[in-house]
């Protein structure tokens, strides 16, 4: 699966990466992260508040951090 964390760098955006990040690792998740900085980018997803969650193209989650636990969830029924 692709994930992609939209967020310009705040420290909003850098929590959703590492909580993402760690449970991709911890659950053994197939998945590749990446982090979209560029604002163009970002814009093109028609959101209004970062930071954003993105699976497989699909905006899951924008304008807030979840726990780890509901991105287990998430990622889990994909």
């Amino acid at each position: 699966m692709e994930i992609k964390i939209l967020g310009t760098g705040c420290p909003k955006c850098k929590t959703l990466e590492k909580i993402s990040r760690e449970v991709v690792e911890q659950n053994g998740f197939e998945a590749n992260i990446t982090k979209v900085e560029d604002i163009m980018e970002i814009m093109k997803y028609n959101i209004m508040s970062t930071p954003a969650l993105v699976v497989n193209e699909k905006v899951i989650i924008k304008g807030r951090v979840p726990s780890a636990e509901e991105i287990k969830e998430i990622l889990s029924n994909i």
